[in-house]
């Protein structure tokens, strides 16, 4: 994205939509077990793997996957998962000119898959601590997108002046509220994100409701919009005076969870940029992440745009519904 005019999608005059992910980029230690242990148990696993993630590299390859131009600002380390992880990200498409590389180790997230593809993960910043704010470069970067994808794997004050300049250059803001703090969202980000992106229990952690719904509807009293992810039930869309709709996910067997939110707002924020109606848009997404489920790995398992459209064709059962 070197040019200042905003694209207006695939088939308009400027090509595809323009995103950037304000984000962490960590490499994935994988255990694979029959269930996860429990405090001060050991299990055996069956397999182990390195792949590249973090939350703001697996929504930039999603993005870029889904068929977006995309550029990634962030931090890996001078060491080889660093090395490593850029690589897999320029692989997916992903300019990475403002990708900065910093002294010390790149971040790592330690994650056990058990055999119903349900996981638990442990994310060791690293080299993503050192992103406290942004340069002149970053800022100009930002003021060229359609939207900017931000997550809660940076220091909280890159997130809010991220979102703060894109709120001034009208830039669609959307935020990813993982790992959810131990305090609440600082007014002023809230007050800069224009989609609010939680999973059931992200929504629940922040405004402790249980009902996915009622915690919604709590959340729109900060944001204009809210996604609330629901697995393998689909997910909630409410907005300011509209109706709020409910996408059911496709039925598949899941392999391996890891990422299939970062999947979904990655195709969400690609099929919004091109100016797809909202109940068309959540199908889209919904039928991304079915398919990263079905695949072992975080970035690995993103589903190409030809794969998306082909899923969604053949998944008739996926329309919107008021709830």
């Amino acid at each position: 994205m070197t040019s200042p005019t905003r694209p207006t999608g695939p088939s308009g005059p400027s090509g595809p939509p323009g995103i950037v992910v304000l984000g962490s980029t960590n490499m994935d230690l994988v255990a694979y077990v029959a269930r996860a242990p429990a405090r001060g148990e050991t299990v055996t696993g069956r397999a182990f793997r390195t792949v590249p993630g973090g939350k703001g590299a697996n929504q930039a390859v999603a993005a870029a996957r889904a068929g977006a131009e995309v550029s990634m600002i962030g931090a890996v380390g001078a060491d080889d998962f660093g090395s490593r992880l850029r690589a897999a990200l320029e692989h997916s498409g992903v300019d990475t000119d403002l990708l900065r590389t910093v002294e010390g180790p790149s971040g790592t997230a330690h994650i056990v898959v058990d055999d119903e593809g349900g996981n638990a993960i442990v994310v060791v910043p690293g080299a993503n601590g050192t992103v406290t704010s942004l340069d002149h470069g970053d800022e100009a970067l930002i003021a060229t997108a359609d939207a900017l994808l931000l997550q809660l794997e940076l220091p909280l004050s890159a997130v809010v002046e991220g979102a703060r300049h894109a709120r001034e250059r009208g830039v669609r803001t959307v935020l990813t509220p993982a790992p959810v703090p131990e305090r609440p969202l600082p007014p002023e980000l809230l007050a800069v994100t224009d989609l609010l992106v939680p999973n059931e229990h992200e929504a629940t952690a922040l405004t402790g409701l249980a009902d996915p719904r009622a915690a919604a509807l709590a959340l729109l009293d900060a944001v204009p919009e809210v996604v609330v992810t629901l697995g393998a039930a689909g997910c909630l869309h409410l907005a300011r005076g509209r109706e709020p709709l409910a996408v059911p996910a496709p039925r598949v067997t899941a392999v391996d969870t890891t990422a299939a939110g970062d999947t979904f707002v990655g195709a969400l924020a690609v099929a919004v940029a091109e100016g797809r109606p909202m109940p068309r848009a959540l199908a889209w997404a919904s039928a991304a992440a079915a398919l990263s489920v079905q695949r072992a790995g975080a970035s690995t398992s993103m589903p190409y745009r030809t794969e998306i459209e082909a899923a969604l064709g053949s998944a008739g059962d996926l329309e919107a519904d008021p709830v």
